[in-house]
């Protein structure tokens, strides 16, 4: 290959983009609208969207108008922007971390971001003042705090923490911090909620669109958003986390403040995230290592292709969840935890033998 094939091949590749994401996303959004208990015609959809977003008068039966505006629409928009900011929350945290198994479900961030929105909605933490999101935000940034000083003292007492140890180190962090703060969420629900309360919350834990709504897309569209602009902007940087700290450093990168920003603007997605459709599992622990095998490790190519493939799957995951079972919706992390857990093993066992 001659130097003007190998310039013009990423040239392409960003050309392909511009209309392959667009698309793909736009009919993995049409997927998710139509498809449910009672199927509807894309040219229903279509010309649903078109007498909103339009102001035409197509004339459509006023039941699926109300089924695919203030249903599914919403609902497939949310879970797109969930999935796509799960998905750069596993990109980030695995180069910041230097660890394949590291996601924001694993590193006991969400599982912290969900006790900081019960901890509001049910215990009345803030008396008002802290907003579902803000909790959500603060046991996010605690858990993960929690984690990395957890896995700082284990690292320092094996001999500082190198290769395989601290990989092992900052994954047992994880979980024993999951564990700590799902069993706070547990005893807030438990001394807190009544009956009611209870069964909604932890139907809404293990992953729930069922209640989504506009309000809910405008709040993870911008984050969804938010979250893909500064990891694209920090794109070079986390190319050269991936061979470590030291590496980063020497290439002129402020390595503290470059990892400061980028783990609270993923906690803050990832919080977003939990607060409307609860912990949903393994999304940013499965995608990115999909996109690696297909785009490679340079996170130019790696972040959007995550952010769409993250939409894109979930998106499929929640169709699954309501259509498996004739007339019951499943919690969509139930479905995310069946494809997630044997890929995790699978991570697992390749790690192993590598080293």
């Amino acid at each position: 290959m001659n130097l003007a094939a190998a310039v013009q091949l990423p040239m392409v590749f960003r050309w392909r983009w511009v209309w392959l994401a667009p698309s793909t996303l736009f009919l993995a959004v049409m997927a998710g609208t139509a498809i449910g208990e009672t199927a509807i015609p894309l040219e229903t959809i279509l010309k649903v969207l078109a007498n909103r977003l339009w102001g035409a008068e197509h004339a459509v039966d006023r039941i699926d108008a109300g089924i695919i505006w203030n249903y599914r629409l919403s609902r497939a928009i949310l879970a797109a922007c969930c999935g796509a900011g799960l998905a750069l929350s596993g990109v980030v945290l695995q180069a910041l971390l230097r660890n394949p198994l590291a996601d924001p479900f694993l590193m006991g961030i969400s599982a912290g971001a969900s006790t900081g929105a019960v901890a509001v909605t049910i215990a009345g933490l803030g008396a008002g003042v802290v907003t579902l999101s803000l909790g959500a935000f603060a046991g996010a940034g605690l858990a993960f705090s929690l984690v990395v000083l957890l896995a700082r003292a284990a690292g320092s007492g094996t001999g500082g923490g190198r290769s395989a140890q601290a990989a092992g180190a900052i994954i047992l962090a994880g979980i024993a911090g999951s564990q700590l703060f799902n069993a706070l969420t547990a005893f807030i629900i438990a001394k807190s909620a009544n009956a009611e309360q209870a069964r909604g919350i932890m139907f809404w834990l293990m992953g729930n669109l069922s209640g989504v709504r506009w309000d809910d897309v405008t709040l993870g569209l911008p984050a969804a958003l938010g979250g893909l602009l500064v990891c694209l902007w920090y794109r070079r940087a986390l190319d050269a986390f991936t061979f470590g700290a030291d590496s980063a450093a020497s290439m002129g990168i402020a390595v503290r403040r470059v990892r400061a920003i980028l783990i609270a603007v993923m906690a803050l997605v990832t919080a977003t995230m939990v607060s409307m459709v609860g912990a949903i599992g393994f999304v940013g622990l499965v995608i990115p290592h999909a996109m690696r095998f297909l785009v490679g490790n340079r996170h130019t190519r790696l972040i959007p292709a995550s952010a769409l493939a993250g939409a894109v799957f979930l998106i499929g995951a929640d169709i699954i969840s309501r259509v498996i079972v004739p007339g019951q919706v499943l919690p969509i992390g139930v479905v995310t935890a069946l494809v997630g857990a044997p890929a995790f093993a699978v991570i697992l066992i390749r790690g192993t033998r590598r080293r």
